[in-house]
């Protein structure tokens, strides 16, 4: 059976959240898993709950686009790339209430292309990818997000917002 695995980068990453996003403290995200194109990142249910006993959706489309834009922000830091990353766009379904602790999985699109993001990223100093995520119950999906997120180096963010 495979232990799963949280890389110094991804704890890194997870410190930084904490430390940079009041709301993602309070949520108490982690990060459970981590591998080149997937991360798991949960949450406890005490701390996300709603008036109903079950996690409120604010929090699951938190965690979700955390999720999301953390699997983007670790990509791009193994390969070197100092970058802004945003949520351009996103969609959200909520399937079923979550009466348990909670799970976001995000992966990139089926259809995205690792190479081409960093290519056109390195070449035009922004880039987009589509990525996927879901809660994950004991009963299956609760959740899904599908988002674009887009990366810009910094250098380019600076110069924008001059």
């Amino acid at each position: 059976m495979n232990t799963p695995t949280v890389s110094d980068r991804a704890r890194t990453l997870e410190r930084f959240i904490l430390d940079s996003i009041p709301p993602a403290r309070a949520m108490q995200l982690r990060v459970l898993e981590h591998e080149a194109d997937r991360l798991l990142m949960g949450a406890p249910l005490a701390a996300n709950i709603n008036d109903k006993g079950c996690a409120f959706g604010g929090s699951l489309t938190s965690l979700m686009t955390l999720a999301g834009w953390s699997l983007v922000e670790l990509l791009l830091r193994e390969h070197g790339h100092d970058c802004d990353v945003f949520v351009a766009d996103s969609q959200v379904r909520y399937l079923k209430p979550v009466w348990e602790d909670l799970r976001a999985e995000a992966r990139f699109a089926a259809d995205a292309d690792a190479g081409a993001f960093l290519a056109t990223l390195a070449a035009r100093g922004k880039a987009r990818t589509e990525v996927r995520c879901r809660i994950l119950t004991a009963e299956g999906e609760a959740a899904t997000l599908q988002a674009r997120f887009v990366a810009r180096t910094r250098s380019d963010t600076a110069h924008a917002a001059q």
